[in-house]
C-alpha cells in the first residue's frame, strides 16, 4: 500500500487485516486538526485517513463518524427476511466506512503515536509476526485488543461448574449459553466415543468430557479455532480426552454420539467471527446431515443443536430442516428447546427483534432411520 506523506512523496507499507480487508486505493495523513465532517467527506469519497494525532483523538474521532455514518432505517413495512437483508448492507457499509480511519504500525506492533496502548501481545495474537511498518483500520484493532482481554479473561461457562473457556481472537466466543445448557442436560447414549464437529472454543467437547464421554474427536477447518480449542482442553485438563483435529466436518470413523452446533443463518460471512453465524446456502448443515449416519455407531446419536431464527426471518422454510433430515435417512429421536438469553431478545431498537422475540434455541437427537 502507499499514501501521501506530509512532505508530499508516496510512501510503501504493509497492509494488516485480519479479516481479509483489501487496502483502500487512496489514503491520506490527517492529525487533530481535522474536521469530523471533513474526515467524514474524505471516507465517503472512498478516500482512507491515516492518523497522525495522539491516539485518544483518534478514538474520539472514530466515535463521532461512527454517529454520523449511522442512517435511519426506512419507515416502509418490510418482511423480515427484507428486513434483515436491508439490516446487513446496513452493518456492512458501516463497517466498511468505520474501517477507513487508519493508525500507524512500526516494527513489532508499536503504534507511533502518542499516548497509544502497548498492543504488542494482541497483535501478535491475532495477526501473528509484524512484517514490519504499515497500518490497518482503528476499527479493527479496537476487536483485537478486545478479543485479547476475552481470551486473558475467558468466559465463564455454568456447565462446567463455572471454569472458564478463552477464545482466541477470530473465534466465536460461547456468551450464548443456551445452547451449552442443552448439552449439558440431555441424555446421553450409550458408548465412550463423541465427535463435536466445527467445535470452534472447544466449549461442547469439554462439556461432554466432564459429563464422563472418555473419547472426543473435535474438528475444526479453521485453524484458529483448532488451536483455540487445544489450549482450552489443555487449560481444563481434558488434553488426553479431547483429540482436536484440523478435518472439514467429520474424521474417520464412527462415533456413538455426534454433536454439531453449525452456524444458524444462511449467508456469505464477512468477518472471522461471521463464520460462526453464516452458512452459505446452509452447506455445512446440510452437509453435516448428509454424512451422520455412515459416521454412527449402531444405535449412536447425532445431537444438532440450532436456532430457528433462519425460520422467522424467512430464510429458510418452515419445513426445509425436517425435509432435510429424513431426505438424508435420519429419524428424530426426541427434541429439547430453550429460549436465548442474550440481550437483543429484549431489545425493541433492534431492527430484527420480531423475530429474535420469538427465536427457540433447539437440541435435536437424531437416529439413523
Amino acid at each position: 500500500m502507499r499514501w501521501t506523506t506530509e512532505n508530499g512523496p508516496w510512501a510503501r507499507a504493509c497492509w494488516y487485516s485480519a479479516n481479509g480487508t483489501l487496502p483502500p486505493e487512496r489514503i491520506v495523513t490527517a492529525e487533530d486538526t481535522i474536521s469530523v465532517a471533513e474526515a467524514h467527506r474524505l471516507i465517503g469519497e472512498g478516500t482512507a485517513v491515516l492518523w497522525r494525532g495522539d491516539y485518544p483523538s483518534a478514538r474520539r474521532l472514530l466515535d463521532a463518524l461512527g454517529r454520523r455514518t449511522d442512517r435511519r432505517r426506512s419507515a416502509l413495512a418490510l418482511t423480515p427476511a427484507d428486513a434483515f437483508r436491508l439490516h446487513r448492507r446496513e452493518q456492512a457499509r458501516r463497517a466498511r466506512l468505520m474501517g477507513m480511519l487508519l493508525v500507524p504500525y512500526e516494527d513489532h506492533w508499536t503504534i507511533p503515536l502518542r499516548r497509544a496502548p502497548r498492543v504488542q501481545d494482541a497483535c501478535t495474537h491475532a495477526y501473528g509476526r509484524c512484517a514490519g511498518p504499515g497500518a490497518g483500520s482503528l476499527r479493527e484493532l479496537l476487536g483485537v485488543i478486545g478479543a485479547y482481554e476475552w481470551r486473558k479473561k475467558g468466559v465463564e461457562i455454568p456447565a462446567l461448574g463455572g471454569d472458564r473457556i478463552h477464545p482466541h481472537y477470530g473465534v466465536f466466543s460461547p456468551v450464548r449459553g443456551e445452547y451449552v445448557d442443552l448439552v449439558a442436560e440431555a441424555e446421553l447414549p450409550a458408548g465412550e466415543t463423541a465427535f463435536d464437529i466445527g467445535t470452534g472454543t472447544g466449549v461442547l467437547s469439554a462439556v461432554l468430557a466432564r459429563r464422563g464421554v472418555r473419547r472426543i474427536v473435535a474438528t475444526d477447518q479453521e485453524a484458529r479455532a483448532v488451536d483455540c480449542a487445544r489450549d482450552n482442553a489443555a487449560r481444563l485438563g481434558l488434553a488426553d480426552r479431547i483429540d482436536v483435529r484440523h478435518a472439514d466436518l467429520f474424521p474417520a470413523g464412527r462415533a456413538h454420539l455426534i454433536v454439531c452446533n453449525p452456524p444458524w443463518l444462511p449467508g456469505r460471512s464477512r468477518t472471522l467471527l461471521d463464520q460462526a453465524v453464516y452458512d452459505p446456502d446452509s452447506r455445512m448443515l446440510n452437509r453435516f446431515l448428509a454424512g451422520l449416519a455412515d459416521h454412527l455407531e449402531p444405535g449412536g446419536e447425532g445431537w444438532l443443536i440450532l436456532s430457528d431464527l433462519a425460520e422467522r426471518l424467512g430464510l429458510r422454510g418452515r419445513t426445509e430442516l425436517q425435509d432435510a433430515i429424513a431426505a438424508a435417512g435420519l429419524r428424530l429421536l426426541s427434541r429439547a428447546v430453550t429460549r436465548p438469553r442474550h440481550p437483543r431478545v429484549t431489545d425493541p431498537s433492534d431492527p430484527l427483534h420480531r423475530a429474535r422475540a420469538g427465536e427457540i434455541t433447539s437440541l435435536w437427537r437424531l437416529g439413523a432411520a
